[in-house]
């Protein structure tokens, strides 16, 4: 099984993208893992328009067999080992690719929600698009250790 992760916009913030690419890099020990990042919308006249167009974009990024789940508040939320049994269900049902979306900071189009197969959420609180990048990156990396039976996550 392959993840994928599709994120709205550059990090903005140096420090954010040294622990991306750390994350990234362990990640590839374990599974394949592609970090795919769309571009903003700038020009909108709405922010529904934008909405729209950012969905248009996320959804050309998905093959009809992807599981697409997006990362929301409102979504189901898992402890570590939890979330390391989802994704080993997810690799144990033969699925090719996992795809985990991070929207931008007014959500999913209507479109992005309809095609979705579940949502997560890593916290209660709103955490910024950019800031949760890494936090999803690592909970993956933390999930695979767990997967392994090895040191890095302490219960």
């Amino acid at each position: 099984m392959q993840i994928k992760l599709v994120v709205l916009g550059k990090t903005d913030s140096k420090s954010i993208q040294e622990l991306i690419n750390d994350y990234s890099a362990r990640l590839e020990h374990y599974i394949r893992f592609e970090l795919d990042v769309i571009p903003e919308i700038k020009q909108s006249k709405s922010l529904s328009e934008a909405l729209q167009k950012e969905g248009e974009l996320i959804l050309k990024k998905l093959l009809p067999s992807d599981e697409l789940i997006l990362l929301d508040e409102r979504g189901k939320s898992y402890s570590s080992i939890e979330f390391a049994d989802f994704l080993q269900k997810k690799m144990n049902s033969g699925l090719k690719q996992l795809v985990l979306v991070i929207g931008g900071p007014y959500g999913f189009s209507k479109s992005v929600y309809a095609r979705a197969h579940g949502k997560i959420s890593l916290s209660k609180m709103t955490l910024s698009h950019q800031m949760i990048r890494p936090f999803l990156i690592e909970q993956v990396y933390r999930a695979m250790t767990i997967l392994r039976n090895e040191p890095y996550h302490h219960e």
